[in-house]
């Protein structure tokens, strides 16, 4: 019994520190508002000269999904409010179609190579494909498969988190060029392996409570 109740406090206390994380990011991702671009986000610079659109939507727009999550998943805002948890899925939705196209046409114009660059095309294709199974079968009032699809969305959202916890670790060990492909796939491949072993082990019943 004490095992178990040390078990759930520490995992708590991982879900907080994620979405405090969370929240940090997507605050500190606003910094492009107070500063110059070229200082705070560099390596996204040239994007300015050819996708200015589709920079400002993604990097403005990404992180209010961050923002979003934790409340998304607050089990006490969907039962005392089930109407405003809907709303904030409809919004959750919107910002990652406007944020997950426009992220995949940064994609296609990255400078940093075609293998970046294909994992991030693929990132946004899969958070925007995730997201909409979700929406639908929470449409069609299937709250099963749509606690899981968000929980797949939630894990490619969070690459937002893992690509920043990446970046200066490679930065200080083999460099910014040769990291930053393989971190266009780190940040977001293991995140959805993670989910998808995390759903398979869980009790279906505990996934099928309603919303």
């Amino acid at each position: 019994m004490a095992g178990n109740a040390q078990g759930r406090t520490g995992q708590r206390g991982g879900i907080a520190v994620l979405w405090v994380l969370s929240v940090l990011i997507a605050l500190g991702s606003y910094r492009f508002l107070v500063a110059d671009l070229a200082l705070v986000m560099e390596p996204m610079l040239h994007h300015l000269q050819d996708r200015p659109l589709a920079l400002y939507l993604h990097i403005g727009v990404a992180p209010i999904a961050l923002l979003l999550l934790p409340l998304q998943f607050s089990k006490h805002l969907r039962q005392a409010r089930p109407g405003l948890h809907r709303w904030l899925g409809r919004l959750y939705g919107l910002v990652i179609l406007v944020s997950g196209l426009a992220g995949f046409v940064l994609a296609l114009t990255t400078e940093e190579g075609r293998f970046a660059a294909v994992g991030l095309a693929l990132l946004s294709l899969a958070w925007l494909f995730t997201t909409a199974r979700a929406i639908l079968f929470a449409l069609n009032r299937d709250f099963a498969r749509h606690r899981a699809w968000m929980f797949r969305s939630a894990a490619l959202t969070l690459a937002g988190v893992t690509l920043r916890l990446y970046l200066p670790v490679g930065l200080f060990t083999v460099g910014f060029e040769a990291s930053y492909p393989l971190i266009c796939w780190l940040c977001w491949v293991p995140n959805l392996l993670f989910a998808e072993w995390l759903l398979r082990r869980r009790p279906a019943g505990r996934w099928a409570q309603p919303a």
